[in-house]
């Protein structure tokens, strides 16, 4: 009876231990769960409230970094920049930064240059200015900008300056001196004609440059559409031979055109005349005596057949090709024609007079139009500067009305260029000598 008993309660005690280690490891466990795990500190709920919605909003690429140096919160641009891979900030020198901000509690900025996603050159480079501040007790918050668009305009205003400077203290230079000449040679009369006529150069170069780069600013800065208004291509192609015509007279230079009639285009008459009067300088100055130059213009049809905007019409576009037989352009020139105050042959445009600012003026009036400037060239055999302009959409409407319908199944592709042996309007280009 005494070892029931005895069995019995030792039976009781074994289950009353057994219950209070239950009972522990329970209440462990609930303490365990209760505390922050490694995964748990990087969820969005550790952000300071708000900040997830001002992050979304901000223009800079915004990446927040926990105490492990782990990334809580990027935006979508600081992944296209490749700031963050692999859930960690790739970028030592801003993973160093954030650790000294973290450490000291700074706010800390630094300029950096990165390459760009998939290349290692350095010609491909980012410009970025990454600013890091302390975001509440634990967390820190990079905010990176990227610069290197407003690196590319400095760049290119700082070039700008330095050629206009150079281009002005040519002539000015030139001036100077030749006016010293003419105080020396006061009692040679031969001779203070000579250098008066020089004078008289360098001073038509220095008026043309002035006058150039006051059209390029102009053409940067205004809107050609609030004045705009159909204009005739016929009196374009009229306006710019008169321009050069004295020039081509002296060549021998036998200027034609063709296929303008019936053309207009949608634009403003004085900057369209300036970018087209350019096209034929050039196409005069850098041809050889005895030598043709020919304008020609068609109708075709906008890329994807739609329609533009209302402002430009209807969906065609006016092409004006102007063609010279001179000198040619090298294939390496053919993509910095277009730079302001490059220029293909220097010696060359120091004798015709050239800024190197005419191209630079066609293609922003071409840009500002809502059209584009082309070109087609080879070394010796000439080259063909092709103005494409939205057409006067109402003009056209009207043209058609009143067309032949027997030419409507034409399409405007298929009409070629006349060819400049055809007869030419009432504006006759200079007689070739014999």
């Amino acid at each position: 009876m005494n070892v029931d008993a005895a069995v019995a309660a030792v039976a009781a005690i074994a289950g009353l231990c057994t219950g209070v280690f239950a009972m522990l490891a329970f209440r462990w466990s609930e303490r365990d769960q209760a505390k922050p795990t490694r995964t748990s500190l990087h969820t969005d709920a550790v952000l300071p409230p708000g900040v997830d919605t001002v992050l979304s909003v901000l223009r800079s690429s915004a990446v927040v970094l926990d105490e492990a140096d782990a990334v809580v919160k990027a935006s979508s641009a600081a992944y296209a920049l490749g700031l963050v891979r692999g859930g960690k900030l790739a970028v030592e020198p801003m993973l160093q930064m954030a650790r000294e901000t973290r450490r000291d509690g700074e706010i800390r900025q630094i300029e950096l240059d990165l390459p760009r996603r998939g290349t290692g050159r350095g010609g491909d480079a980012l410009a970025v200015s990454a600013r890091v501040a302390p975001l509440g007790s634990r967390l820190v918050l990079l905010l990176v900008e990227d610069l290197t668009e407003a690196r590319r305009i400095e760049a290119v205003r700082r070039d700008f300056v330095a050629n206009v400077s150079h281009e002005l203290k040519t002539p000015v230079g030139a001036l100077s001196l030749l006016s010293e000449a003419v105080m020396d040679a006061s009692d040679d009369p031969e001779a203070v004609e000579r250098f008066a006529g020089r004078m008289q150069n360098e001073a038509t170069r220095l008026t043309n440059l002035v006058q150039e780069l006051i059209d390029l600013s102009r053409v940067q800065n205004d809107d050609p559409l609030e004045d705009a208004e159909p204009v005739r291509v016929d009196e374009l192609v009229a306006e710019a031979i008169d321009r050069c015509r004295q020039q081509a007279g002296s060549k021998q230079i036998t200027m034609a055109a063709a296929g303008t009639a019936d053309l207009h285009v949608w634009g403003n008459r004085g900057q369209l005349a300036a970018a087209l009067g350019n096209l034929v300088e050039n196409a005069v100055n850098y041809s050889p005596a005895r030598t043709r130059v020919g304008i020609a213009g068609r109708r075709v049809q906008a890329h994807g057949g739609g329609g533009t905007s209302q402002a430009f019409g209807t969906g065609g576009l006016i092409e004006i090709a102007v063609t010279d037989q001179g000198i040619g352009i090298s294939e390496k020139d053919r993509d910095r024609i277009f730079e302001r105050f490059y220029r293909v042959d220097p010696a060359r445009s120091r004798a015709t007079g050239g800024t190197g600012l005419g191209l630079a003026i066609v293609k922003h009036v071409a840009a500002s139009h809502g059209g584009e400037v082309t070109v087609w060239s080879a070394e010796g055999q000439g080259s063909t500067f092709t103005l494409r302009l939205p057409e006067a959409g109402a003009v056209r409407d009207r043209a058609r009305a009143a067309s032949d319908p027997s030419a409507e199944g034409l399409d405007d592709e298929d009409r070629p260029y006349e060819t400049f042996n055809d007869p030419l309007p009432a504006h006759p280009a200079p007689e070739v000598l014999p």
